[in-house]
């Protein structure tokens, strides 16, 4: 099987060149250099491409095992792997140096965890939950509960999870029925939980000293609905004051859920209270548990889309090597590898344009992460937050449904050979199909895109960022070289604007407008993402052009920047374009449906 590369020269050009390593102008980072972050980025290849990429396909073919005890064994080399991450500090790569992280932007983070993605998507589960679990303490947990629990968690020697889904409770919180009962002694600070969790990753392992999940639950007296639902801290094994570890807490995993891949990742049904309750901690206020989770699940949002790309980058490596080997039919008369047919060009061109230009917009989206935390402007701050906001459901949803389909294409490349497991193309797609599902499936994050941050602003973010998008079409179209790049993004641009009038124009009809959002939600995601990716490929084809125009000695890299955006703006941005004409199309025939006739 191909070893994995994590792709350093692209991450390098994105940082350098597209962002021009801006994060590290903000306050709080004015000490990082370049080199730093170069280096930084290194020793993670190191770690993703040697220790954990190799145990990618025999943590697939040997998944995770339940004890009768209720304790759950991760394939072999995981838990190795996983203190090799946390003993380098990795986990606590992007949280500030005053809660014992190293401190280093968010964009360097997302890039790091893009790579340990790549390399063993299951694996990387643990710490991307973690991550999430670090945010929502020091934003919502008490000065004791960050003193207790927080150094821990950054150290990677305790992992997070989250728990919300349940049995009767899917996407629709408002049926979470886990109850938290107050201690009755008035002195204690603690809950009795009881209740069932399910699709909990990483709920339950051995390669980390403890688990912290945050768990949604309802008090006695919460009212129904989302406002009544709290969040609450809840320890595999309780904390002594000191720190040190005590008893084991009443969680168990009751069983593990038989998955269609990521079979490395330990996901998890968990039993609350079989016997006296599970001992939990109340987080930040009752009845806001679901504004609180928000804050992991978006930080998880953003690491899912990051985790799509990954997959499809390794989906790149694994087809590129295949087709250079494989043998097959004839070109100017004599046998050739299938590369130099042009069907398989296409595959592998569209596979690594979609990728790349995926890459270059989370990373960008990160940036401004870093922009919305650390600029000192509070207008630039609050200006950052709202593309922010407006960016993740699109990284998250965008990038996952890219996955799946780069990951399905890499299948195609290798042919019959794809379909085998053991080229690995196959586990790829298995693995990639979850993520369009998890942390909101991508009908919610379109929903989230349409409905609320479109409409709660009137279009101002958007339209703040389609500005800036036609400053790129008009460099574009000023070159004689890019001219037909620059008029194809500008034919995208103008079709955004229209889908978002439409789509703004129609949600606000006080009579079908939750209808019209619903029904159009999902192809003006699409057409979003299409748009901000072909954007993206446009700043890179210009990075290229003044790079060669230079003599620079690493042609061959700005090449291929210039084939794959002339490919993703020319050929991939009409499919996208043609979501307008869907959104054109209305609703009736949705609306019309009895589905029990289908």
């Amino acid at each position: 099987m191909t070893p994995f590369m994590p792709p350093l020269r692209d991450v390098r050009f994105v940082l350098e060149e597209l962002l021009e390593h801006a994060s590290l102008s903000l306050p709080g980072f004015e000490e990082l250099e370049p080199e730093l972050v170069e280096a930084v980025l290194d020793e993670a290849a190191r770690l993703a491409g040697e220790v954990w990429a190799p145990l990618n396909a025999s943590g697939d073919r040997q998944g995770c095992h339940r004890r009768e005890d209720g304790g759950v064994e991760v394939p072999e080399g995981f838990a190795e792997a996983y203190r090799a991450y946390a003993e380098g500090g990795w986990n606590g790569i992007g949280v500030a140096e005053h809660q014992g992280g190293q401190g280093l932007p968010e964009v360097v983070a997302s890039a790091v965890q893009e790579m340990l993605h790549g390399a063993n998507m299951a694996l990387g589960l643990c710490p991307m939950l973690t991550a999430g679990a670090i945010e929502a303490l020091a934003r919502h947990g008490s000065d004791a509960q960050q003193a207790r629990y927080l150094p821990p968690l950054v150290e990677g020697r305790w992992t997070g999870t989250m728990n919300l889904t349940e049995p009767q409770a899917g996407s629709d919180l408002s049926q979470v029925r886990t109850l938290a009962v107050p201690c009755p002694d008035q002195e204690a600070d603690h809950y009795r939980l009881r209740g069932q969790k399910i699709f909990i990753t990483w709920g339950e392992h051995e390669a980390a000293e403890n688990i912290l999940h945050l768990v949604l639950a309802r008090t006695p007296d919460a009212p129904e609905g989302n406002r009544g639902i709290s969040l609450f801290l809840v320890p595999k094994f309780l904390v002594n004051d000191d720190g040190s570890l005590g008893e084991r807490n009443d969680v168990v995993c009751s069983g593990l859920e038989h998955k269609l891949g990521i079979h490395g990742s330990p996901t998890c049904a968990l039993s609350f209270g079989e016997r006296d309750g599970a001992i939990g901690y109340l987080v930040g206020e009752e009845g806001r548990g679901l504004n609180h989770m928000f804050t992991m699940m978006n930080e998880a949002r953003h690491k899912v889309g990051i985790q799509g790309i990954g997959v499809a980058e390794r989906a790149c490596q694994l087809a590129r090597a295949y087709a250079l080997e494989r043998v097959q039919g004839r070109r100017s008369g004599a046998p050739c590898a299938i590369a130099e047919h042009l069907d398989v060009k296409r595959m592998l061109l569209s596979m690594r344009a979609r990728t790349d230009a995926l890459r270059a917009l989370a990373l960008s989206c990160a940036a401004q992460m870093d922009l919305a935390r650390h600029a000192a402007d509070d207008a630039e701050r609050q200006a950052a937050q709202a593309r922010v906001e407006l960016l993740i459901p699109v990284v998250k949803a965008f990038s996952t449904d890219q996955a799946v389909e780069i990951a399905s294409l890499g299948v195609q490349v290798h042919g019959g050979m794809g379909y085998i497991e053991e080229t690995g193309a196959a586990q790829l797609l298995r693995d990639a199909r979850i993520a369009p599902i998890y942390e909101g499936t991508n009908g919610i994050q379109a929903l989230d895109l349409a409905g609320r941050k479109l409409a709660r602003d009137g279009g101002a973010a958007m339209t703040a960022l389609v500005d800036e998008m036609e400053g790129t079409a008009e460099a574009l179209a000023a070159s004689a070289s890019l001219r037909p790049l620059g008029e194809s993004l500008a034919a995208g641009i103008e079709d955004l604007r229209t889908a978002m009038s439409l789509v703004l124009a129609q949600g606000a009809d006080s009579e079908r407008g939750a209808d019209a959002v619903q029904a159009y939600a999902t192809p003006f995601l699409a057409l979003t993402g299409h748009v901000l990716c072909a954007w993206q490929l446009g700043r890179s084809a210009l990075r290229a052009e003044a790079a060669l125009a230079a003599g620079s000695e690493d042609g061959d890299f700005y090449r291929v920047k210039l084939a794959a955006a002339d490919h993703g703006l020319r050929h991939w941005l009409p499919l996208g374009r043609a979501q307008l004409a869907s959104i054109e199309a209305g609703m009736t025939s949705l609306a019309a449906l009895d589905p029990a006739t289908l």
